[in-house]
């Protein structure tokens, strides 16, 4: 049973919760407390160097970037390649979505919210929009499907979830992207596992992040 070093307030530590729940794979949970800087102890820099939640081993393997760990719990665990499909072309469009969220709607999320949340900055309308940009360009990538790569769901809703769960808890306005809403609405009925493995920590975050960006 792989190690999974998380905190549950992370998005990328719940999309791969989501990830595993999807593919059937019980992860052995070990609880990092960030608040308490466990990450930064002798014992989890041994190892994880750069000390980020998530961490996954499995057997020889550690790994430490949360959607390449998403993209090996489908590979080696799934049961069917239509949860991270193994046509180049449907693959691609998959990963398209998981490079999208890292790089452009979780990045301009964090660049929005973390200095108001973690800092105590006040928010940057600016910033804001740029976000809505990017939900916008989500918004038009789900036009004509139920989800975010074709009419099944794949490894990318669970990613584009866990980030999009959060935005939401953290009071980022979804009516503004229709589609989104009504996909969100649908990751949180059908994806396995979703009241557990992504919800609390939505919530959690949502508790603090939402009076923050209120301001």
């Amino acid at each position: 049973m792989p190690d999974f070093y998380y905190a549950m307030v992370s998005p990328p530590c719940r999309a791969a919760l989501l990830t595993a729940k999807a593919v059937g794979v019980n992860l052995n949970l070990k609880t990092i407390d960030l608040s308490k800087e466990e990450h930064k102890k002798p014992e989890f820099l041994a190892i994880n160097p750069q000390h980020t939640v998530p961490t996954l081993v499995d057997g020889d393997l550690t790994m430490w970037e949360s959607r390449a760990i998403c993209t090996y719990l489908a590979s080696q665990y799934g049961k069917s390649d239509s949860f991270y499909p193994s046509n180049p072309k449907t693959r691609a469009r998959v990963e398209h979505m998981l490079y999208f969220d890292m790089g452009t709607l979780y990045k301009r999320f964090g660049e929005y919210a973390y200095p108001v949340v973690f800092r105590g900055e006040q928010p940057n309308p600016e910033k804001l929009e740029s976000l809505h940009e990017a939900l916008g360009w989500l918004n038009d990538a789900l036009a004509g499907h139920d989800w975010a790569v074709g009419d099944s769901f794949t490894v990318a809703d669970c990613v584009l979830a866990a980030s999009v769960s959060t935005f939401e808890a953290g009071g980022i306005d979804l009516g503004r992207h229709s589609r989104v809403a009504t996909w969100l609405a649908n990751c949180k009925t059908s994806l396995p596992g979703y009241d557990e493995a992504n919800a609390p920590g939505a919530a959690i975050f949502g508790s603090f992040a939402k009076p923050a960006l209120s301001k």
